[in-house]
């Protein structure tokens, strides 16, 4: 009986990289295939083992270097090349941004297909290290063991860690010992709680399993000084209410800095906690944000830009965008906590924000009130359901959209919806330059794209925002 054996992959001996791909992967040719391979840089020379081979591209991993790009330089972090994020660490950071303007236009051209004034140049970050305002860490009692582990083939006693999911394992995590996305405070609080959590005998969770103690870490700080920590548990015994007691006791008395300290008991087996009751130790159950001359208070539930420095440069570019004189109705869509709504507000008549989620709603509303704002009004509900013509009828014709849609963009219904409402200005703000361009596309047939501003908040990965002005023709 014939075995089934699997097709030997080639190695591809001296191969120049030539381009920055999706997914903060390099590419380069060979026989007018494309292959796609991470942690190189254009003008690498590397020996290239394929791990993946289909009929259009290949999917590889460099074994080899023969000769180092120029454009190359030393990653920062000791667990660059393991951990999935900040894949370009390896790329001069005025790469990165060609790179990023180069994604944009591609994507604008390729399916939007429509006409396209130049981009203006890319808005590159001040902080390329310690640019986050939140982080988040998971633990579990698998920890992902690192090619050089798994070849010693030996048994590891410590298998706990808290850190980062790694791809393709849910319940795998990366022990994190330093991460340079945030201040260092965040290296500090979590390698200490492992050393407490190991020498107190806390369980680490067993995310197959739905057990044990420790689940999760959520670190926030604010230009205010502020630092939020959030601990998920749960807790299924008395002995381990004592044991979180103790822990957050501890945090409390070790860690001062910490302004707003809170933890949930979770027993879902997921960590999402917006519908989890949230218990406060020490402080407020929030922090607070500065943007410009405006304050804006940020909870454990609150979605808020994780770079705080370039969202202001963000929402300055749409505020610029949409053109405002003080006399515009302006619809906010995909508001969140209203951030872009109340950083508008005094530049407009009145501002109608709409977002999916009830509590950020209401965070929304606190703002306004905060800044003694009292030209804004806020809608929950899902936005093909409130974004209709009765809604249009009620409030008014908008003169401006502002729309932040997630990653998939915009329904139809709601694209359907502006096209009726007939705003004299779109201002489309993205964070996936692939669906603002189909919806550009969509919106083309009464709207002509004016004006395209890229902006970086993301440094070291491949994401980009991107925010564009359409008129009414």
């Amino acid at each position: 009986m014939a075995r089934n054996r699997k097709k030997q992959l080639p190695l591809i001996e001296n191969v120049t990289i030539t381009a920055c791909a999706a997914e903060g992967k390099a590419l380069a040719r060979i026989d007018e295939k494309v292959v796609f391979v991470p942690f190189v840089v254009p003008g690498d020379v590397v020996d290239l083992q394929v791990k993946k081979k289909k009929n259009s591209y290949m999917e590889a991993v460099a074994v080899k270097f023969h000769e180092k790009s120029s454009l190359r330089t030393e990653p920062r972090c000791r667990h660059y090349g393991v951990c999935g994020g900040c894949k370009w660490q390896c790329l001069q950071y005025d790469e990165q941004l060609k790179a990023k303007q180069q994604q944009i236009y591609d994507n604008l051209t390729r399916i939007g297909k429509i006409e396209l004034p130049e981009l203006m140049p890319i808005l590159g970050s001040k902080q390329i290290y310690g640019y986050r305002n939140k982080l988040e860490f998971g633990f579990s009692n698998k920890r992902w063991l690192t090619e050089e582990e798994v070849k010693q083939d030996v048994r590891y006693d410590v298998m706990d860690a808290v850190g980062f999911h790694i791809t393709g394992a849910f319940d795998k995590i990366l022990d994190i010992t330093e991460c340079h996305l945030m201040d260092d405070i965040n290296n500090k609080i979590r390698n200490d709680i492992r050393q407490y959590a190991f020498q107190h005998g806390l369980e680490f969770y067993d995310l197959r399993q739905n057990r044990g103690l420790l689940r999760s870490l959520m670190i926030r700080t604010s230009n205010t000084g502020e630092l939020m920590f959030l601990v998920q548990f749960r807790i299924d015994t008395p002995e381990e209410r004592q044991q979180a007691n103790e822990l957050m006791q501890y945090l409390s008395e070790t860690f001062p800095q910490i302004t707003s300290l809170l933890y949930v008991d979770n027993h879902k087996a997921n960590d999402t906690f917006s519908d989890q009751e949230i218990h406060v130790v020490k402080g407020n159950d929030h922090i607070f944000e500065e943007m410009g001359n405006l304050r804006f208070k940020v909870g454990p539930k609150s979605f808020y830009q994780t770079n705080t420095e370039q969202a202001y440069e963000l929402y300055k570019v749409a505020r610029d965008f949409a053109g405002l004189t003080g006399n515009e109705l302006v619809y906010d869509l995909y508001t969140g906590t209203g951030t872009i709504a109340n950083f508008v507000a005094r530049q407009a008549r009145q501002v109608i924000g709409i977002e999916y989620v009830p509590e950020a709603i209401e965070d929304a509303k606190v703002n306004s009130d905060i800044n003694g704002i009292t030209n804004t009004l806020f809608y929950a509900g899902d936005m093909k359901d409130i974004l209709n013509k009765d809604f249009i009828q009620t409030h008014g014709r908008p003169d401006v959209i502002i729309t932040d849609p997630p990653r998939a963009g915009m329904h139809q219904d709601v694209i359907d919806t502006i096209l009726f409402a007939s705003p004299q200005r779109i201002v489309y703000v993205s964070c996936n330059p692939a669906t603002q361009a189909r919806d550009l596309q969509l919106l083309d047939t009464q709207y002509k794209v004016m004006k395209i501003q890229p902006v970086d908040m993301f440094p070291h990965t491949q994401h980009v925002e991107n925010v564009v002005l359409l008129e009414r023709r």
